[in-house]
């Protein structure tokens, strides 16, 4: 079948006699089986006729010479795509959203390295924290327990390392998209300047209020700022929407309103027991606990959770006993069945049993607690 076209190839006895008619209005062109590169169809709708097999496809394949494909023209005047011209595609293509033709950034591997290495060390502050353990290397009376056991190691009731778990396990998910969707950078910066901005405001409380400082702390800090450097470091350059001007006011923003609404979180304004403490709530607090008092309650007892409320940021220092740690079906504390604690909550005062909610100046005239200018000065 291909005695007709010159340089062509027949790959079996020809099957199709009409062909022959066809060859005419293609001169100069090569014809096989299957589709190729530069190839278009053989056959319009009107020679269609001429196929009675759906099998078989046949393409035509330009048969230009290499002095004509380095020139990129075609004896009919026609252009072949040249090298400037897919370039410019390729770019027009990551303004698009896609990657670049450089495959990946060098920095991809350091941005989720440093992505799991936050989510290991929160990981684990977190285990300890709901554990009631102490890190490694940090005593109760470190510098670093002071850290782990202030009021501001917590927020909304869990540990401050679960919302930095949660901050690096986001930056892991969008550092990986960002090896083939560059589109996701600028959430990727707004994660990491939030959680840069929190990290530099807790780390002032620690050095500036608490006055001591944590290693475990300090290395989450250091991994959240090397985070956000290597990210700006990284901004996807080729891409209009994220030039500087466009890219900043946003994650900026953001970092400045979540860092003052913790602000106003620990001072007291949302929830007073998360604010600073009152000097003579303090005071009886400790007075209550030195002077053998006890506090027996259960963590399913609304009116605990109202009588502790009373004591606002000086709830940890009462002498409290908690009767249900095993759940409220399991087995009871032994100092409450020991003092046949049957009701909660349950106060004992030298001596004295009260059943129920008491007041704040009930506990002190109870407990005979002196409220004295000496001891405001001390606290």
């Amino acid at each position: 079948m291909c005695a007709w076209v010159p340089g062509c190839v027949s790959a079996g006895p020809s099957r199709f006699p009409q062909i022959s008619k066809l060859s005419p209005e293609f001169p100069g062109n090569v014809l096989e089986f299957g589709i190729g590169r530069n190839s278009r169809p053989l056959f319009t709708s009107a020679d269609s006729r001429h196929l009675r097999e759906p099998s078989a496809v046949f393409t035509i394949h330009n048969d230009m010479s290499r002095k004509q494909r380095r020139t990129g023209k075609r004896k009919s005047g026609d252009k072949v795509p040249e090298a400037g011209h897919r370039a410019e595609a390729r770019v027009a293509k990551g303004r698009a959203g896609a990657t670049p033709a450089g495959g990946r950034h060098p920095l991809d591997n350091w941005l989720l390295g440093f992505a799991l290495a936050g989510i290991a060390l929160t990981a684990y502050l977190t285990f300890v924290a709901w554990f009631g353990e102490h890190p490694a290397y940090c005593g109760a009376e470190s510098d670093c327990g002071l850290v782990q056991q202030s009021r501001w190691s917590t927020l909304l009731g869990v540990p401050i390392a679960l919302w930095g778990l949660l901050t690096y396990a986001l930056l892991a998910r969008l550092v990986w998209r960002l090896r083939t969707r560059p589109r996701s950078w600028r959430m990727a910066l707004t994660v990491a300047t939030v959680g840069a901005a929190v990290s530099w405001y807790l780390t002032s409380v620690s050095v500036f209020v608490i006055e001591a400082v944590c290693v475990y702390c300090l290395a989450s800090f250091a991994i959240i700022n090397a985070l956000l450097v290597l990210l700006l470091v990284r901004r996807p350059a080729h891409m209009r929407e994220h030039e500087w001007a466009k890219s900043l006011p946003g994650p900026l923003g953001s970092a400045v309103v979540v860092v003052f609404a913790l602000f106003l979180h620990f001072s007291g304004l949302f929830d007073p027991a998360a604010g600073p403490e009152k000097p003579y709530l303090k005071a009886l607090a400790v007075h209550l606990r030195d002077s053998g008092a006890r506090f027996y309650g259960a963590y399913w007892c609304p009116a605990c959770q109202q009588q502790k409320a009373l004591f606002e940021a000086s709830v940890d220092r009462l002498p409290y006993v908690e009767c249900s740690p095993n759940g409220r079906r399991g087995a009871r504390n032994f100092a409450c069945t020991a003092n046949d604690i049957n009701d909660f909550p349950t106060w004992i005062i030298d001596g004295r049993r009260r059943t129920g909610v008491i007041s704040v100046g009930e506990l002190a005239a109870m407990s005979r607690f002196a409220w004295s200018d000496d001891s405001a000065r001390k606290q």
